[in-house]
């Protein structure tokens, strides 16, 4: 089995062994979802970018004390509360940093780069971002919580169950009932998506 495809808690093994390479397979392998979780809460790519180097200078000096890992393969997860608690760390000591609670929002369309958006189609866009909002809040927080890591940080059922520490089985059902619930609100309020 290529080096690559190793689960990552033999990386991380590895990494702990002295092998360097483990470590950035790893990084390679979930840097876009943490990048992506980073920024979704501070909406800043300065910020973002400190936040994840720091993130991952406390996931090498943790590895290399080899005294407080022990997360059972559930690297992911691991470094995401990492990265949690620094942004947190940043709110705090930072009184220039806006603690803008809407940060939490699903953005649908943080990763449409299209300029060519006329002015209609920009109009009809802001507005289906502002229904799916409408409708995401509108949710429990524990269904609400698994739309955001599914579509906006493109986490697997099996890492948010990780991160969010229940089994794969009661993630798929609050997914489940959050997209029936979604659908609901949709059908009572009228509101028109687009495809």
């Amino acid at each position: 089995m290529a080096k690559s495809q190793l689960p990552d808690a033999v990386l991380v093994d590895k990494y702990i062994s002295g092998d360097e390479n483990a470590l950035a397979i790893l990084v390679n392998r979930h840097q876009s979802k943490i990048y992506g979780y980073i920024y979704s809460k501070v909406l800043d790519r300065d910020i973002t970018e400190d936040i994840f180097q720091e993130t991952f200078f406390k996931v090498i000096h943790t590895l290399k004390s080899r005294k407080y890992y022990n997360e059972e393969g559930k690297f992911l997860s691991w470094v995401l509360r990492i990265a949690s608690n620094l942004i947190i760390d940043k709110f705090r000591s930072d009184k220039k940093m806006p603690m803008n609670r809407d940060t939490d929002e699903l953005s649908v369309f943080a990763r449409i780069t299209d300029d060519s958006l006329n002015a209609e189609r920009k109009l009809i866009k802001n507005q289906v971002e502002v229904d799916i909002k409408t409708i995401i809040e509108k949710l429990p927080h524990d269904q609400k919580e698994v739309i955001m890591m599914r579509y906006y940080l493109d986490m697997s059922f099996k890492e948010i169950a990780d991160y969010t520490g229940v089994s794969v089985n009661t993630t798929l059902g609050r997914m489940r009932y959050a997209i029936t619930n979604m659908r609901k609100v949709i059908e009572k309020n009228k509101i028109y998506l687009p495809s």
